[in-house]
Order: C-alpha cells, then structure tokens, then sequence
C-alpha cells in the first residue's frame, strides 16, 4: 500500500471535546496527598518485590510481556484497580515514520481496524467502568471504537494522557530532524531525563510527572474496578517505567498493543500483569517498521 505524506503543518484540535493545548504545567493533575504518598512506596526500600516479569513466547499470546499478581505482598485481588492501556491505532504518519507528538494526526484504515479488532478482544473481558482517553484524535478515535463495541456509554478526554511533546521535531521525520534541527535532536535523544526540548518540548521527567499523577487521579476514582486509558507508545513506556522501575522494557508498544497494570487501592503500589500484547492483531498485522512505541516513540 502507498502512503500519502501529511502535510507538517498541525490539524485543528478534536471537536469533541475542543481541548487547547496547554503547556506541560499546565495540565498536570493533583492527586490526593495520600495517593502520591503511596505511590512512592513501590520504589522505596520498605517495598514488596515487584513479581518477576517473563517473556510471552507461547504461540498466539501475541508479543510483549506478562508478569503474575499472585505474589502481591500479602494483597488481595480485590484491593487492586485493574489499569487496561491500550495504545491507539496506527496513523499514516506512523507508518511515514513522521514524529507526531501533540500534532493531532488521524487514524489509517489499517489504524480503524486495529482499534476495531482491539475493542473485540476486550469485549469479550470484564466490563471496564470507565475509559479515559488522550484528547488527540488517533487515540480518541481508537477510546471510542473501544466504548461502542464494548457498550460503554461515554470515554472521558484527558489531556494529561497526550504524547510527549517534542518541540521543534514535532511533523518531522527522525531521518531528516538530526540535520535540520541539530539541537532538538539531540535533546530528544539524550538519556538525560530532565532534557527538554527546544521548541516548547517536555522532558522525560515532565512527562512521566503528568501521566502517572493522571493514572493516580483515575484509580482513586474507580478503586477495585477496571478502567481503559487509550494513550500513545511513549505516554505508556512512561507508566510502565513507574509500575515496574528496575524491569526495564524491552519490547516495542505497537499500536493498540495491550497493557495491564494493577494499582493497590491502599498503597498505590504497582504491578505489571501485562505489557505489549498484540495477540487481536494476529489477521490485522502491525507494521514493525511504524515510528513510535519504542525508546524513541512520539
């Protein structure tokens, strides 16, 4: 199939909801004290062991990783909040491998059926309560292909859950942006964690500040539930950084690949049930060469 280069300049934001695109600060949520509290209690020495996590290599699992939550530190199953994170459908600026960021590209046909063939696959689990969505639309597109075949009544649009922003690189393609725009180039990949980017662009640390504190407002509102957030590749490898700090990720984030972290209801500590899973994609295919869902993802 060919594909038609976009043009770089930004398409106008989602109209449902209208949401402008505040700077980093800007939407960073607020979770209660006692939650941010809690969370750190995963990384601290006084932790319980995050479960050994193993590769997935039994045929139709799918790639990615799984992990057990029988070994919970003495929890139950019931004081866990079950976090589905789904990334959204294909766009033809992945499959351009052009760096998207905040720029609000729309889903492929390709993307259209992998977000179909992804709801199927969670309508046949339990119910989610809730989802939550990116406000961009390739993954609200996905969030409410997701709602309708699940019979969930309306997806909840967060800006907190948008992909990195990348500055000066942002309709780019990665080939071209070490040449162009030497600086933001190198920024974006620099292994130092609080590097922003020239042109507006966050850093790692800005990122995963506004993400995880997200994760943490959705579950103190859905405690022992299921939830779905609809995100982007490195919105994700962010949370699973948080969830699983000294497991680090080996496998890509394909579009609509599956991940499940659970969250402690009392402690806020994490676990990793799941990550990457493209099991549904089996007669749709994802593109391996896609820009996004790796260290690099945008």
């Amino acid at each position: 199939m060919l594909w038609r280069l976009p043009t770089t300049t930004p398409l106008p934001p989602p109209s449902a909801p209208s949401v402008p695109s505040p700077s980093p600060a800007a939407f960073l949520p607020s979770p209660p004290s006692s939650i941010i509290a809690a969370a750190s209690l995963h990384t601290g020495p006084a932790a319980a062991p995050t479960p050994q996590i193993r590769w997935v290599s039994a045929p139709g699992t799918g790639r990615g990783m799984s992990s057990s939550a029988s070994s919970a530190g003495g929890e139950t199953a019931g004081e866990f909040t079950e976090v589905v994170i789904v990334r959204h459908g294909e766009t033809s600026w992945n499959a351009s491998r052009i760096i998207q960021g905040h720029l609000d590209a729309e889903l492929n046909d390709i993307g259209r059926q992998q977000a179909v063939a992804v709801a199927h696959r969670l309508s046949k689990e339990v119910k989610p309560v809730a989802i939550y969505s990116s406000d961009l639309k390739r993954a609200a597109e996905t969030a409410q292909t997701i709602a309708r075949i699940c019979n969930v009544p309306n997806v909840m649009f967060d800006p907190a859950l948008r992909e990195r922003h990348i500055g000066d690189l942002q309709g780019m393609k990665l080939q071209d942006a070490a040449t162009e725009k030497p600086e933001a180039y190198k920024a974006f990949m620099s292994h130092k964690r609080n590097q922003q980017i020239p042109g507006g662009g966050e850093s790692l640390d800005q990122l995963s500040e506004r993400c995880v504190s997200c994760l943490y407002n959705i579950v103190e509102k859905h405690k022992g539930e299921r939830v779905i957030l609809v995100s982007h590749g490195g919105t994700i490898r962010e949370l699973y950084r948080h969830a699983s700090p000294t497991k680090p990720l080996h496998c890509k984030i394909h579009n609509t690949s599956v991940s499940v972290i659970l969250v402690s209801d009392s402690t806020g500590r994490c676990i990793v049930k799941m990550c990457g899973d493209i099991s549904h994609l089996q007669e749709t295919g994802v593109l391996e060469n896609a820009f996004g869902g790796d260290k690099n993802s945008a």
